[in-house]
């Protein structure tokens, strides 16, 4: 896998329930005849645009009763970033986030009180 803004290599170990999720993505994909490397698509088989996904996002969000001042889909790296620091330290969401220092990890960790 490849960052977006640097296009540095990253490396992920696929196990657990995320190989089962990209196997059952995998298998979707096989019975659409998706014509595509890119991992989400329609049900179509065509490929999921930055807008499509945006619009699916906003669709759940709406569907959960969830304001959109409380959670928008930009906040989905903040969350992730908090998630894996207080699973494994801020160096593994670091490593994970593909960010070359802690302070721009630490950007993106939510402060809250009674850190684990």
């Amino acid at each position: 896998m490849r960052q977006g803004k640097t296009a540095a290599k990253l490396r992920i170990e696929v196990t657990g329930s995320l190989k089962e999720l990209l196997a059952e993505i995998q298998a979707y994909k096989d019975q659409l005849k998706a014509d595509t490397a890119l991992l989400l698509v329609n049900e179509a088989g065509q490929p999921l645009t930055k807008h499509m996904r945006r619009d699916r996002f906003d669709t759940a969000r709406d569907a959960a009763g969830i304001p959109k001042a409380q959670f928008q889909f930009r906040d989905l790296r903040a969350t992730a970033a908090t998630t894996l620091d207080d699973d494994g330290g801020i160096r593994h969401a670091q490593a994970l986030l593909g960010h070359t220092t802690e302070g721009m990890t630490a950007q993106y960790i939510s402060h809250k009180v009674g850190k684990k």
